[in-house]
């Protein structure tokens, strides 16, 4: 039983590689450049921007125009950010229980509030969810525990008390180091490179509705 569920955001609690495919696609194509998959783009997001910068150019950090290409394709991101966003499918059920039961959720994400705080108000979660928690926030991104012990400071429960669901390595690290519980979500950007079964989390998800089970209250 949680007292409190925390989630990632892009590739756990929200589907957002649409959108990215867009963006970066669509500066692409302005140069007749070669497209990038979708599901290749799913693989980096976890990665942030800079690694979808490296996948659609082919550029590494510290480049020529890596800089450049970076603001282009935020920018580019920022204009659409919410078109075809949205909840992975089941999430919907997972928190309609927590807000009957009246457990607090809430988000830890290290993406840049510029770009959080528009989706979640897109998609309405804003006033449901205690807090979305960004770098704009902490002094140290995941894996570092700061937001999470922060975000259940905001909620008053025990870290101890609380799960925390990430598709990144990062994530189960940032949620162990804050004395959470973990699971992960093998539904998210998982990249083929990664080894989920050897993070130590101590649930693992197939689809969102695996949630269920471990947060409903007993009757």
């Amino acid at each position: 039983m949680f007292d409190a569920v925390f989630f990632d955001m892009d590739g756990t609690l929200i589907d957002t590689a649409r959108d990215f495919e867009r963006a970066v696609n669509g500066l692409l194509a302005a140069e007749q450049l070669p497209l990038v998959s979708l599901d290749a783009i799913r693989s980096r997001v976890s990665h942030g921007a800079r690694a979808l910068v490296q996948l659609a150019y082919g550029l590494q950090e510290g480049d020529n125009h890596f800089a450049q290409r970076l603001e282009q394709l935020l920018s580019a991101y920022e204009q659409a950010i919410s078109a075809d966003s949205r909840l992975f499918d089941g999430m919907d059920q997972v928190l309609d229980l927590l807000d009957r039961q009246h457990q607090p959720w809430g988000v830890v994400t290290n993406k840049p509030a510029r770009f959080a705080d528009p989706i979640m108000t897109a998609l309405q979660l804003d006033q449901r969810a205690v807090a979305t928690i960004c770098p704009d926030h902490v002094t140290l991104r995941k894996p570092d525990p700061e937001g999470l012990l922060m975000i259940a400071q905001m909620a008053k429960v025990d870290p101890r008390r609380c799960l925390y669901v990430g598709d990144h390595e990062r994530d189960i690290a940032a949620g162990r180091n804050a004395g959470m519980q973990t699971a992960c979500a093998l539904f998210g950007y998982i990249d083929s490179h990664d080894q989920p079964d050897t993070w130590q989390a101590d649930h693992l998800l197939h689809t969102a509705l695996d949630l269920l089970p471990l947060i409903r209250k007993p009757s």
